[in-house]
């Protein structure tokens, strides 16, 4: 009796523990890319754990004769669905890593990786208050904790997570170990690299370093747009002048958040807000560095792509996102502009941009081949 108290005991501290450790693992704004990593070591420790404790309840299940009811059989889906999703979960985080698995090069998409630890957590509320709804004699006011619960589960990872990362996230990199890198053997011509960020276009306060986030970074101290840095890297690569597309009329809140209501705005009128002359006539073909914004282009960069002659060029796009891979921005861009040849080059997560120096090199190389 005793042997069986103390493993239930140090079953419901794994379990508190996974919780804990997975609801700390979605706040990686606060504890930073190894912590992070680290945090799901010992929440795949504690997954293991947990199944050796349970594997005679495991063994039962399968051994099972009777049908059960369906509560039990909605909970064992869940089980299900639970286990395959930490599993997928952990070949994810396996493929972002930048810190212990940094050879495994499958599965690379931060945004999969979120929606799966979302699942997980909301897989898990739903696990672990089927346990109360069995021992429950009011089960209708359980079911809606659940239902609750998993309700909050999701709104943390696809809410809550999106919105820390945007409003209190500070990057800050050392500016030549990230631009400084391999010279390529550009096959592209005469190249010009042209570049939208939100540095030159946004109306910032005087405590401007506060505000560092998911499309600004603190280089040497200093803040600049992660674009800006992304087309350093490629100019240090290719050694191509480069040229920031620049707002002449009104410019950007420093609010994130209101700058995506302005975008929004912006494109659902598909306003060409004014820029500065970019010349790019001189040139066999343009580099666009730019954000996925809406799922699509900023406004000022179509207003670049119609004042421009691109016909014959060829245009390599970088796209840089927060989730959405390249959106609609290949297909924008081509409509555009349809004389030009449009290759996509690479569709860079946001959090990656300070450390893909080398792999945005290779793959510009392999695009102009």
């Amino acid at each position: 009796m005793k042997e069986r108290s103390k493993k239930r005991t140090i079953g419901i501290v794994v379990d508190i523990l996974m919780y804990g450790l997975l609801l700390t693992q979605m706040l990686y704004v606060f504890t930073g890319n190894n912590i992070h990593e680290i945090l799901g070591m010992a929440f795949m420790l504690c997954t293991v754990t947990h199944i050796v404790l349970k594997r005679k309840w495991i063994a039962a299940v399968l051994k099972r004769e009777n049908k059960p009811s369906k509560a039990r059989r909605f909970s064992e889906i869940i089980i299900v669905l639970l286990l395959l999703a930490i599993l997928a979960l952990a070949l994810s985080s396996m493929g972002v890593s930048r810190f212990l698995f940094p050879w495994f090069t499958y599965i690379s998409s931060p945004a999969l990786h979120r929606y799966l630890a979302t699942a997980v957590l909301t897989l898990g509320v739903i696990h672990g208050g089927m346990h109360g709804y069995f021992r429950a004699k009011k089960k209708k006011k359980v079911v809606v904790l659940i239902v609750l619960g998993a309700i909050a589960a999701l709104a943390i990872g696809l809410a809550l997570v999106p919105y820390l990362n945007r409003h209190f996230k500070t990057v800050k990199v050392e500016y030549s170990t990230m631009v400084t890198g391999r010279k390529i053997d550009w096959k592209g011509g005469t190249t010009k690299l042209v570049y939208f960020t939100r540095m030159g276009n946004t109306d910032f306060e005087a405590d401007v370093d506060a505000v560092s986030g998911a499309s600004l970074l603190l280089a040497d101290g200093k803040l600049m747009g992660s674009n800006e840095l992304l087309a350093d890297m490629i100019t240090d690569a290719i050694g191509c002048e480069q040229i920031p597309i620049t707002l002449t009329g009104q410019k950007y809140s420093s609010s994130y958040s209101s700058t995506v209501v302005e975008a929004g705005k912006e494109l659902r009128e598909q306003a060409r807000p004014g820029i500065l002359p970019v010349d790019v006539s001189d040139c066999e073909s343009v580099i666009l560095v730019l954000p996925l914004w809406w799922g699509s282009i900023p406004m000022p960069v179509a207003t670049f792509l119609e004042q421009s002659d691109l016909s014959g060029k060829k245009l390599y796009v970088v796209v840089t996102q927060g989730s959405a891979g390249y959106g609609s921005t290949i297909e924008d861009i081509r409509k555009l502009v349809p004389d030009t040849e449009v290759i996509p080059v690479t569709s860079i997560y946001c959090d990656d941009i300070p450390y893909v120096r080398e792999k945005i090199a290779d793959l510009l190389e392999q695009a102009a081949k």
